[in-house]
């Protein structure tokens, strides 16, 4: 034992202090940090259906705690996710004979970054879906994969896609890999793609049965309406006229944040009659999005590059508001509710039924303040995660990897994908960027190293 802490002793140092960082947040803010998201989800637990505008799967994983009582353990559970994916990272890299050095800095930004400590004291389904979509990484760069193995990662995925979205393409992109490592054979991505779509299908069936409607949420079209609304001219598109009232005159460059097309009581569509997310809005809003993407495609491309380029600033810009940035920084004062109204929509059943007490959250110093501090100088800047992107493009190029050296392909896909598909679809936001970051940085520590697939038995067990 002591001979084996020798050998990783500073990646221990590095768990350790985020072990410390972690129990001082939980001392400086108690229970926990709201979100507008949180008072959704929490509701949603309480009262366990599926939800329009994002899937249950948080919901879930709360119902799982509510027993207990206590937002402060679910805060704490949430931490541990956040260490797991640290050490997931550091023992993938070790195992596939990554250099200690590349392994630890690998796992630093998941174990030590003051934005990734924050975000896993909110409320809000992140830090379950990154831990989540790791572990199935993780479990996909075993040395076998064996029908057991197969179903966990269809099974870790489908959690994934049900928690955010964002996460049924990686369906795709783990049954491309796993036939890759069966050169060929497609059996094992079968047992994958099954174990995956048993969960999501049966999701979509339940949420037909409580919404008439087909998918696993209602708001696809009213979100992608809003990703336009940063680009569409509707001199250009002409739309028809019952498409006609969702248009803003205003130039792109002069219209409010793409968030606020879904919230605003300002929108041309949150003015229609009904709720924002009825299926005959949803269903207007898609339609008014395929239209601009088909009228204006050098237009859709631009607003998303130009949205995907906030991920690598060097900075930190207030974006898309100062409300909802404030939330990603530890407050000095406890935040206020939301200035979405809806988002307070049962808050006191919330705080009845579930933490039993205010859902307030108390500030106490000095640990509060420490982190406040720590959070001005421990951060991983956006720049910092394009060259961690781009390192295992430039070993390809300067090194010439051999095929079967190619193990950071699927952590690099998975991060670039998580990276883009937000922008793609609705906004950019900085909390979608910080899952991004184990995967990518699990990519660099295997370009850095030449993980080969040698290393790994090639017969796959079905």
């Amino acid at each position: 034992m002591v001979g084996w802490a020798r050998g990783h002793r500073w990646f221990l140092v590095v768990l350790g202090l985020g072990v410390v960082l972690r129990a001082v947040t939980m001392l400086g803010y108690r229970p926990a940090i709201w979100f507008p998201d949180s008072y959704t989800y929490v509701v949603t637990a309480l009262k366990l259906r599926p939800d329009l505008v994002r899937p249950a799967g948080y919901s879930v994983f709360l119902r799982l705690l509510e027993p207990f009582h206590g937002f402060a353990l679910v805060a704490a559970v949430q931490h541990l996710l956040g260490l797991l994916v640290g050490v997931l990272v550091y023992l993938t890299a070790r195992r596939l004979r990554a250099p200690g050095w590349a392994a630890v800095l690998a796992s630093v930004p998941s174990l030590l970054d003051a934005y990734q400590i924050e975000l896993e004291h909110l409320l809000v389904s992140d830090t379950l879906f990154g831990a989540l979509v790791m572990s199935a990484v993780c479990l996909a760069l075993s040395r076998s994969v064996g029908w057991r193995t197969a179903s966990g990662i269809g099974l870790l995925l489908a959690a994934a896609t049900l928690t955010r979205t964002v996460g049924l393409p990686l369906v795709v992109v783990f049954a491309g890999w796993l036939i890759y490592r069966a050169r060929g054979r497609v059996l094992a991505a079968g047992v994958m793609l099954a174990a995956a779509a048993l969960p999501i299908l049966g999701y979509g069936i339940w949420f037909h049965a409580t919404s008439g409607r087909i998918g696993i949420v209602g708001a696809n079209g009213v979100f992608l309406y809003a990703k336009t609304m940063t680009f569409a001219d509707c001199a250009v598109m002409r739309p028809p006229a019952d498409l006609a009232v969702l248009c803003d005159p205003r130039p792109p460059g002069l219209r409010p944040p793409a968030q606020e097309y879904v919230w605003s009581p300002d929108s041309p569509l949150v003015k229609l009659p009904g709720i924002t997310f009825t299926e005959e809005n949803d269903t207007l809003a898609g339609r008014f999005a395929s239209l601009a993407v088909r009228s204006q495609p050098l237009g859709y491309l631009g607003s998303v590059l130009s949205e995907l380029a906030r991920s690598f600033t060097l900075g930190r810009p207030v974006y898309p508001d100062r409300e909802v940035y404030g939330y990603y920084e530890f407050p000095a004062t406890p935040p206020a509710p939301p200035g979405r109204y809806p988002a307070m929509a049962g808050a006191e059943r919330a705080e009845r039924d579930y933490e039993q007490g205010p859902i307030v959250t108390r500030i106490v110093e000095p640990y509060a303040g420490w982190m406040r501090a720590y959070q001005r100088v421990a951060r991983l800047p956006g720049a910092a995660v394009l060259v961690i992107l781009l390192t295992p493009l430039g070993a390809v190029a300067v090194r010439r990897l051999r095929p079967d050296s190619a193990m950071w392909v699927l952590p690099w896909t998975t991060a670039v994908i998580l990276l883009v598909m937000p922008p793609a679809v609705a906004e950019f936001d900085y909390r979608y960027v910080l899952p991004v970051v184990p995967a990518a940085c699990l990519a660099a520590a295997f370009a850095v190293s030449k993980p080969s697939l040698h290393n790994i038995p090639r017969n796959v067990r079905i």
